[in-house]
């Protein structure tokens, strides 16, 4: 089952849209410092260094980049040798400033480095860049090269390098505040160590925590420390139970524990998927050869990561705008007919929205074209009798509700249409599951709840292959 407070909120029927979506990703703002990830900030870095090059060669010549880049082909790179060179020597920069940063782990997740420290590192980078350019411009004589776009393209490296990381920074802070891009966490302990962790996590928004409770390891914890006891949501044994009700992505150790349990512990981390950090101690050397991270002023041991195919998601993400955003175009005279059919057909309005749970159990609401009678949702416990689904689903082939122009948009599931702007929005994805309502998800076992690990769809494999059939075990996973 999951979070007690989840089913309170469905219960109550006081569904309200939460903010806590991941439309490109799970992930911007994860601490996973994926192969991917750290490709995409190399690849920007090189970006940078180049349109500092045309900066600078620009700004110094005063000339435009079309006359400067034609000038610069006739003039430069028809004369082999100084081409070669000039090529050598601007790949080498960008190498080397990716080198550094790298070494300056300027590519580690927002949340582990400090944002006047990560300022500092970029500038300590760049310095050391340029002196070894200076250097090596010196050593080989490259009088070609003029010393005031070199000193130009240094300055705007820097500023390129200081700026985007600020603006990403801004942006992911935002999201953060909004509850975007947040990482639910479980803490293991309920200690003064466990006590103090939390109260820092929730007190620096910006490292994007969502406090999910306690988890207690029965023998380890300051009895002094129990008054907190409504946050204790239940022993160690059940910790990966409590993890997947609460859609916990990090789990902090803080309590001591044998080094079986940590063992254990790491090994089923690994299994859900579920980051696992330690405050040290260092159980008996199982942390020895880890590197310490700070979380805020924290200092935590990785234990394990999950793998996030960061770019991937990205890609997703950016094929569901375009996508849906092209759909809406060709199909606004199609979405306009529609409207004027519904309107015709039956009182109401055109649309219908629906509150529907999304990914990590957050509410949204759901639109479509409406297809039934205005009081429908009033008549469905009248026709629960008739249900011809087995289980949590419900579903009348002849549905008295279905208006004449309904039942034609079912048939060929025009309602659906309207989801793009779902879609749009980064609450539903142009492939996923579909997204159930609240009335469905209260009777989920523990293993239904894989469906909202991930966005809700427009279409699936429940859509194309598992719309007729009756048992929803048989296609929870769709």
């Amino acid at each position: 089952m999951a979070s007690p407070e989840f089913w309170q909120k469905i219960s109550s029927g006081k569904l309200q849209p939460e903010r806590n979506e991941l439309p490109i990703a799970q992930n911007l703002g994860s601490f996973q410092t994926a192969r991917g990830s750290i490709y995409v900030w190399m690849f920007l870095d090189a970006i940078t260094v180049l349109l500092a090059v045309i900066a600078a060669t620009v700004i110094d010549f005063h000339i435009s980049p079309v006359v400067g880049a034609r000038g610069f082909v006739h003039n430069q790179l028809f004369r082999g040798e100084t081409a070669w060179t000039l090529f050598a020597l601007l790949v080498g920069f960008i190498l080397v400033l990716i080198s550094i940063n790298r070494s300056f782990q300027l590519y580690t997740p927002i949340r582990i480095v400090n944002h006047l420290h990560e300022q500092r590192l970029s500038i300590q980078a760049c310095l050391v860049t340029t002196l070894l350019l200076m250097g090596t411009l010196y050593l080989i004589h490259a009088e070609m090269v003029p010393r005031r776009i070199v000193l130009l393209t240094v300055g705007l490296v820097t500023l390129g390098l200081s700026l985007r990381r600020l603006i990403f920074r801004i942006v992911m802070y935002r999201r953060f505040e909004s509850g975007k891009s947040t990482r639910n966490v479980l803490i293991v302990g309920a200690g003064a160590k466990a006590h103090a962790l939390r109260h820092h996590i929730q007190s620096i928004r910006q490292l994007g925590f969502v406090f999910k409770g306690f988890v207690s390891v029965p023998g380890t914890d300051d009895p002094s420390q129990q008054h907190a006891a409504a946050d204790v949501i239940g022993p160690l044994d059940r910790l990966f139970e409590y993890a997947r009700q609460h859609f916990v992505d990090e789990i902090f150790f803080t309590a001591p524990c044998e080094r079986g349990v940590i063992v254990r512990t790491l090994e089923k981390a690994r299994e859900h998927g579920i980051d696992l950090r330690a405050v040290p101690d260092l159980y008996d050397g199982l942390a020895w050869s880890k590197n310490i991270e700070y979380i805020g002023q924290f200092p935590t041991i990785p234990l394990h990561r999950s793998e996030i195919p960061e770019v991937a998601l990205i890609l997703k993400r950016v094929f569901d705008i375009g996508a849906s955003i092209l759909a809406m175009l060709l199909l606004s005279p199609l979405f306009l007919i529609i409207a004027i059919a519904i309107r015709l057909d039956s009182h109401g309005p055109i649309f219908y929205f629906s509150e529907r749970i999304g990914r990590k159990s957050n509410v949204f609401r759901c639109i479509k074209f409406r297809t039934m009678v205005p009081d429908a949702e009033r008549r469905r416990a009248e026709l629960m009798h008739m249900n011809e689904r087995k289980g949590i689903l419900f579903k009348l082939s002849s549905d008295p509700r279905v208006t004449r122009v309904g039942a034609f948009l079912r048939k060929y599931s025009l309602d659906e249409l309207p989801q793009l702007f779902n879609v749009l929005s980064g609450s539903m994805s142009i492939v996923g599951p579909r997204p159930p309502i609240a009335s469905e998800v209260r009777q989920y076992q523990l293993s239904h709840l894989r469906r909202l690990d991930v966005t809700p769809g427009i279409t699936g494999l429940w859509q194309v292959h598992a719309r007729s059939r009756p048992i929803f075990r048989q296609l929870h996973l769709a």
